[in-house]
This record gives C-alpha cells, sequence and structure tokens, in this order.
C-alpha cells in the first residue's frame, strides 16, 4: 500500500513517499544527518528505521546494515512481512522485501538512491521514480515531488493514494525539510503545493535556527 523513494545528494538526505494509507510519512521515513536514510514500509514496524540508521552509523555500510537489522533474532518471527530500504554516504541503495510483502511489490536501486513499493499496478513504478528522479531539475525537494508524479503516471498503487510526505535533512542537525499531507484525495498534488510555500523560507529557518543574530528580522511568515 506504500511506494517510496530514498535518496542522497551531496551531503543530504531526501525521502518521498505516499500511500492508500493514512499519515504514511509518520511511519515510514527515517533519515539521520550526516549518516543516511532509511523507509520501513508494508505491514510497518517504525522501529527498524532507526535500527537501520544506528547500524549504518556504526560502520556506514547500508548492505551490511541491512543485513543485520533483517537477520536479528528478535526480528525473526516478522520480517518477511517488512519491506526496507536504506541509503548510506557512498555507493547504491540496497533494499529487502519479505516473502509475504502485500500485493505486487518491487524495487530499485543505483548510486545515491532506492526505491520500493507494495500493491503496485506493476513492478515497473519503483524504476519510473528513479528515472524521473534522475532526469529531473531544481531542488532536492522538487526532484523528489517529480518522481512521486511519475510513479502515479506509470500507475501508482493498485488504488488510490491518500496520503504523501516528504523529507530532507543536510548538516543542519535536524529535518530542515518535513512536509506532510495526511489524508486527502490528491495528496501528491498536496505536497507540491506544501513544497512551493516552503522552499522560499527553508533556508531563513536554518538560519535562525543555527545563528539567530545573522538570521533575517522577524518577517518570516510564523515568526519561529
Amino acid at each position: 500500500m506504500t511506494f517510496s523513494l530514498v535518496v542522497r545528494d551531496g551531503g543530504r538526505f531526501g525521502i518521498a513517499v505516499s500511500s492508500s494509507s493514512p499519515a504514511v510519512a509518520a511511519r515510514v521515513a527515517h533519515l539521520r544527518p550526516g549518516v543516511g536514510a532509511a523507509a520501513s514500509q508494508n505491514v510497518t514496524d517504525p522501529t527498524l528505521g532507526p535500527d537501520l540508521l544506528d547500524e549504518l552509523a556504526e560502520h556506514g555500510d547500508p548492505e551490511r546494515a541491512l543485513e543485520a537489522v533483517t537477520g536479528h533474532p528478535r526480528n525473526e518471527k516478522s520480517i518477511q512481512y517488512r519491506q526496507l530500504t536504506v541509503l548510506g554516504r557512498t555507493g547504491p541503495g540496497f533494499a529487502f522485501s519479505g516473502e509475504w510483502t502485500l500485493g505486487t511489490y518491487a524495487t530499485a536501486t543505483m548510486d545515491g538512491a532506492v526505491a520500493a513499493g507494495n500493491m503496485l499496478s506493476g513492478t515497473h513504478v519503483p524504476g519510473v521514480m528513479l528515472d524521473a528522479f534522475a532526469a529531473a531539475a531544481g531542488e532536492l525537494e522538487e526532484r523528489l515531488v517529480v518522481a512521486m508524479r511519475a510513479a502515479l503516471d506509470a500507475g501508482g498503487e493498485e488504488g488510490p493514494v491518500h496520503s504523501a510526505g516528504l523529507a530532507v535533512v543536510a548538516d543542519a542537525g535536524w529535518r530542515v525539510t518535513d512536509l506532510r499531507v495526511d489524508w486527502a484525495e490528491d495528496p501528491v498534488d498536496r505536497l507540491a503545493e506544501l513544497v512551493d510555500v516552503w522552499l522560499p523560507q527553508r533556508d531563513d529557518y536554518v538560519r535562525r535556527g543555527l545563528d539567530p543574530e545573522s538570521a533575517p528580522s522577524y518577517g518570516v511568515p510564523g515568526d519561529l
């Protein structure tokens, strides 16, 4: 019931995800500045994302991190229900789909990115996301939206999606972008609208957090 894309862009990591379930990004998207990013989906266990990032922080090898989490004794009874992706500071992403992953499922990887989905209209959808992201221009957030729209245009899930989210970490120590549409008839379009609102203000909010004295005056909407 979910399709997602995890990417690296220089020192930044980003995740975009959409699903027929509500509030999908709250459960699926996991990022850690300077370490990597991971998605935990399909009968989701949100603890597996931080577990992957803990492993990645220890040794920097995403393939090894995936093997450690999927092979851990505490996950033995449930891991075949899960679909996981993980991406580190260098190299390609890696993916795991348990044998009880729902419906039509697939993954695709390339250097700096990994995509996965379940209950898909076809196994081509993850590859479409990677191709669209690679061909897109603009800010990382905008390219992630392009990839999600391409997935929908390629058939997306078997049924309609109702939630979507997008998050990016850089070197600030927190998610410099963290946008969610938790329930809507057209969540990817609503997410794109949020990106358009957020991007002109994103860097000002980062500057405020890092160095308030040098940040723009309190003219930014919200004064956060």
